[in-house]
Formats: C-alpha cells, structure tokens, sequence
C-alpha cells in the first residue's frame, strides 16, 4: 500500500508560534511535504493550527495569526483580576476573545467540510450517558462515531480550554491534560475499524511526524516536597500536559522506529516561554528562525515522507 502519512501538533499556547515558523521553514526546504499528509492531528494550540491547516491556511498565515491576535486573545484586564482575585478564584483570562477569533477563522464550518482529516483531542468533564468524565478525540473520518457535524471553530474552543488559564467551554478542557501529544492517539485512529479508511493503512506503511512547541529547561527543586493544594495547583497542570508528551513519543518511537520523527526544540538555558508570554513572541520568532537545526528533519522527509 502506498505511505500514510500522519502529521502530529503538540500543544503550548502561544508557543504555537514555534510549531508555524517550523514548518514554514521546512515547507522551504522541503516542498510539498505539507500537501501529502493524510491526518492531521492536534491538541490545544495544536488543534487550532491543525484544524487551521485543515481549512487551507498556510503555515505562514498560522504565523501571522499567532503574532496578530495572540495578545488580544491572552488579554488580562485589571477588572478581569480583580473579578478572580488574580487567578486564585478564576481563570487567568476569559475566552470571548479566542472565541470571536476562531470564529474569524473557521465561520461555520464543519469538521466534515475540511480539505483533509484530523484528529483533535479535548477532555469531557460530563459524558451525560454515563455521567463519567473521558478524553474526546473529535474526528471527521466517515464512520459511526464521526463528529463531521461538530463546528470547527467550537472544537478548537474546546480543545484550548486550559484548565486555570481559560474557562471551561460547553463541559470539555485542553486535551492536553490527556494527549498534549497526540501522536499515538493518531496512529490508534487509523486503526479504528468504525473509520471508515479504504484501503486502511497497516502499521508499517504509516510514517508520522511530531512537531512540538519546544520546551524549557525547568525542574522543581527539593527531594521531599510536602506541599498541598496551594503550591501544585499549577505546576499539576504543567506536569499533566508535559508528562503526556513524552509518554507518547515513546509509543510512537517504539511502534514506528525509523518511520517516527519527532522536532521538538529545547529552549536555551535561561529562556522560558510560558503557555501565555505574548511578550516574547519575537524572541521565540527568533528561535525558531535562527537557533533550530531542522536538517536532520529535512532529510527524514526525503528519506520516509517523499
């Protein structure tokens, strides 16, 4: 059978900015990779640029959404802080803006009318059903558990709901806490006999590229923390959404071998961008631009991806 090729976005906020510089530059010294994926799947930030590339945006244009609208989105007002007691009783930011944004973007159209297939994960605090709460990967494959009819712009809103940074929006969260990577949700994807893909790639013919936001060099210190609610609320969610990438950045290595190829840059000593630092959008522009080595990725996609 001829190559599936699978191309899976990590989450990181406004570090999506990184992920949209990465692959303009790859589309520069690689052209055409982009147009030959078969799946995009995303989480978070993720989801939006693969939802967005879905819709038929270029790298290019995710780059400049990020860097125009990024500080209206992440917009604090002091009335905002006043209202949640600085984050203690609220979430950081509202998502009226995301919102009206992903609404610029996406209008009203649905999953099932985007240019290619995607995989966007989000986590479902009530499933009324079985009053449970459950990761969600909504998907437009054809099939019997297809969410072709689900908007595009309320999936994305979903899928960036992060948890103390944005409020919950119609019961889901950032998928992040599940899947910040959802690499190997993809790959399960293929394999799903209630989607409809014909012919259905089988595991060897399936080459998947992983594109992360970057990550910092950050630890906590001390070797017997006795801390409580107050002190791990939010470093719970930075190890929630980072632990997850590299659980399956693991399966996928080990399932797929030479076929997997992950690009996920480490930020250097002394630089750390949070999920939120729309004041250093230049300088991960910068980075991104300048202090990333991608020839290792360039040549895998000649090599497995052409």
């Amino acid at each position: 059978m001829a190559t599936y090729r699978i191309l899976s976005l990590d989450g990181g906020g406004i570090r999506g900015l990184v992920t949209a510089v990465l692959m303009e530059r790859l589309l520069s010294e690689a052209p055409g990779w982009l147009d030959k994926v078969d799946l995009v799947a995303g989480t978070s930030t993720g989801g939006i640029i693969a939802l967005g590339l879905a819709n038929g945006l270029t790298p290019a244009e995710l780059h400049n959404f990020y860097y125009q609208k990024g500080k209206r989105i992440f917009d604090d007002s002091w009335a905002d802080d006043i209202r949640d007691l600085g984050g203690l009783t609220g979430a950081d930011y509202d998502n009226i803006h995301l919102k009206e944004e992903l609404a610029n973007v996406f209008g009203s159209t649905l999953l099932k009318q985007l240019r290619k297939r995607v995989l966007i994960s989000a986590f479902d605090l009530n499933n009324d059903a079985k009053r449970c709460w459950k990761p969600k990967f909504f998907h437009n494959f054809q099939g019997s558990d297809s969410d072709g009819e689900r908007r595009a712009a309320d999936v994305a809103l979903y899928t960036s709901a992060a948890p103390t940074f944005f409020p919950t929006a119609d019961r889901y969260i950032d998928g992040g806490v599940v899947a910040n990577n959802p690499g190997m949700a993809a790959l399960a994807q293929t394999q799903d006999t209630r989607t409809n893909i014909n012919p259905r790639p089988a595991i060897h013919d399936i080459v998947l590229l992983s594109l992360g936001t970057g990550q910092s060099l950050c630890v906590i210190e001390g070797k017997n923390l006795d801390w409580g609610y107050a002190h791990w609320a939010r470093a719970l969610v930075n190890i929630m959404i980072d632990g997850s990438v590299g659980v399956a950045d693991y399966q996928c290595r080990q399932i797929l071998r030479e076929k997997y190829f992950r690009l996920n840059p480490t930020f250097p000593p002394g630089k750390q961008f949070n999920l939120d630092d729309v004041a250093k959008m230049d300088d991960m522009i910068a980075f991104a631009e300048n202090s990333v080595d991608i020839s290792s990725t360039v040549e895998w996609l000649g090599t497995y991806w052409a």
